[in-house]
């Protein structure tokens, strides 16, 4: 008896001492807790959003909840129902839980659960949630190209831009995932290609003839993965009946080009009289009659001369 008339001394005592110093015991105050402040959820799936009540005095507390985007606040439920973008996509769960049936990627957002409870001392309470909603990538799009020559380099592209979080790429030669550093792999070892998984850029410095064969692209994350349809790269070995062509083609043009210049020489198309160049007047012709010199004093008949 003594022992229980202690310790409900000690209680009064540490219940005194509380109050003195500002400190409110939890059944005299609403206080909630989640389970998680920062919450993943795949699109297209439910998620339950929870806003526990570890305390509380008053029988029916408010709750509201409300949906933060781009710093702008909207209500979720609000005056015992379901109101905004999730009406008909959502539930409030006991205690004051927030379910929603299909998170779609417009549901990421931060998500303010508050409990008002009139007859507490510590009459309110907020906690703050953090929603990101996992997209699946779709169908990226590749660039491949259809044939490169040996030695040379070449890039082959994939891109998607759907996904969330941004995907990583992987890059499959003929249905076989190609490493990330061919160095670590005796098979690609001697290749000269770098993958960026970021990016999507598949890089040749030196293209071989082994590296001919069918690619395809995956962009994958989180939420799923996609990958684009099998294109594929021949490689060629150097085209030297294509060298000789073109400089063959190039040397009967030449020609052609010089044979016409020396044909338009002959025709004179280019000739132009110097200055220097000597003309001579030949003397006219007489018309049968033949002047003799002016010291003759007579002149003499030609044979064409008619009396």
């Amino acid at each position: 008896m003594i022992r229980c008339k202690m310790a409900i001394a000690r209680l009064v005592a540490c219940f005194v001492l509380y109050s003195s110093l500002g400190h409110i015991p939890s059944s005299l105050g609403v206080i909630l807790r989640t389970t998680d402040k920062i919450v993943w959820a795949n699109e297209f799936e439910p998620i339950e959003l929870t806003c526990l009540i570890e305390s509380i005095s008053t029988n029916n507390p408010r709750i509201e909840w409300k949906k933060i985007k781009n710093g702008v606040p909207s209500y979720v439920y609000f005056q015992n129902k379901i109101a905004g973008d999730l009406e008909n996509r959502a539930q409030l769960r006991e205690p004051a839980n927030i379910l929603i049936f299909n998170a779609t990627r417009s549901d990421t957002a931060e998500y303010r659960c508050e409990v008002a409870a009139i007859d507490d001392q510590r009459d309110f309470d907020e906690i703050l949630i953090s929603l990101a909603v996992r997209v699946k990538p779709v169908v990226p799009r590749c660039s491949v190209p259809e044939a490169v020559t040996v030695g040379t380099s070449t890039e082959l592209r994939c891109l998607e831009n759907e996904g969330f979080p941004a995907p990583q790429y992987r890059w499959f030669h003929n249905n076989e995932e190609l490493p990330q550093d061919p160095k670590n792999s005796a098979k690609f070892a001697n290749s000269s290609y770098s993958i960026n998984p970021d990016t999507g850029g598949l890089k040749f410095r030196r293209v071989r003839k082994e590296d001919a064969g069918e690619y395809y692209c995956q962009a994958k994350n989180d939420a799923g993965h996609a990958q684009c349809p099998t294109q594929l790269m021949e490689v060629y070995d150097v085209d030297i009946l294509g060298i000789f062509l073109k400089v063959f083609g190039a040397v009967v043009g030449f020609l052609c080009l010089a044979v016409s210049i020396c044909h338009s020489f002959r025709r004179g198309c280019f000739h132009k009289k110097g200055h220097n160049e000597n003309n001579y007047n030949w003397p006219a012709q007489n018309s049968g009659v033949e002047y003799g010199d002016a010291d003759e004093g007579h002149f003499r008949h030609k044979s064409s001369f008619v009396i």
